[in-house]
Order: C-alpha cells, then sequence, then structure tokens
C-alpha cells in the first residue's frame, strides 16, 4: 500500500511539474504570437495610412457594396475605422460585420479580410477624431451618430500583393 501511494505521489508530481514547463512553453509561445500579430496589425495600419484612401467592401443581403473610406487608427491594441451611424454602411456592418479593405499604394495593394465590431465608447470615438481633427466639423465623441468600429482580433487576415513580390499575408 505504502509503496503504491508512493508511486502515485511521484506520478504526479511529475505530470505537475510536465504541465508546468508545458505553461511555460505555451505562454512564451502565447506572447511570441501576439508580438507576431500586434506588428502585423501595425504593418497593415502602416500601409493603409500611407494609401491614404481605401474601399471599404459590405454586403446588404445579397448585394455587394464598395465605397471610399480614408479612416484609419489603433487604439488599445485594435485596428479602428469610422463612418456615420447613419449611413447606409453602418446599417450594412451592424447587420453582417464581415467586411474587406482594399488600398492601393504604388505597384502594391493590400486586401484586409475580417469582422468590424461596433465600439460605441466615448473613448474610442474620441481617439479616432483626435487622428482626423477635420472630422469633428461633423462628428463629435458625444453625438449619436459617430461609429468605430475595431477589427475583431483572430478573425483578421491582411494581404499585401504586388505584379514584382509575391505575397505577404499577415493574420491578426
Amino acid at each position: 500500500m505504502k509503496k503504491a501511494l508512493v508511486f502515485a505521489v511521484c506520478l504526479a508530481a511529475v505530470v505537475i511539474s510536465g504541465c508546468r514547463s508545458v505553461q511555460t512553453v505555451d505562454a512564451a509561445h502565447l506572447e511570441q504570437i501576439k508580438e507576431e500579430n500586434k506588428m502585423s496589425m501595425e504593418k497593415t495600419y502602416q500601409f493603409i495610412k500611407e494609401a491614404k484612401v481605401y474601399y471599404l467592401a459590405t454586403v446588404d443581403g445579397d448585394q455587394p457594396h464598395v465605397r471610399p473610406f480614408g479612416t484609419i487608427h489603433i487604439f488599445e491594441g485594435r485596428l479602428y475605422i469610422q463612418t456615420g451611424r447613419k449611413k447606409n454602411v453602418a446599417k450594412q456592418l451592424l447587420a453582417n460585420g464581415k467586411a474587406e479593405i482594399v488600398a492601393m499604394k504604388g505597384n502594391e495593394w493590400i486586401r484586409v479580410t475580417g469582422v468590424l465590431v461596433d465600439d460605441n465608447r466615448r473613448e474610442a470615438k474620441a481617439s479616432m477624431l483626435e487622428e482626423y481633427e477635420g472630422l469633428k466639423r461633423m462628428y463629435s465623441a458625444d453625438d449619436d451618430n459617430t461609429m468605430v468600429l475595431y477589427f475583431k482580433p483572430g478573425t483578421v487576415t491582411a494581404i499585401i500583393n504586388s505584379m514584382e513580390k509575391p505575397p505577404v499575408e499577415m493574420k491578426f
């Protein structure tokens, strides 16, 4: 009986210590993924910011809609866009958050697909409006019309394409 108990305790100690090392490796790996995601998001942001204009595609029922946009922002580690809540694009995104952005810069273009999520917090709206001062003529962080949306983490794929280079795919 004593041998069985000692064996069980030793086995438990091995399992527990093994689990700790797995958790440590997993935590380090998760930190690396987090850093890669951050770098991918920042590279995506920089490309779109330098392009100045991007085209946002949404869907209304079975009809796609595409329109030009210019707002792109990083706030609290998330990639944001902005629109007016009264616009059709807002209604479409609230009904179906799946969206795609395309922007072109020189001989390269980027396609960003993901799910956009409405963030109605004043802080998120204020941060966007600070980045784009000109929007303050039409929008306010305190009005019911300003709408900021972020790409839901884990749903985003961004691909930079070029006629001269192989595609660069990023996920975040």
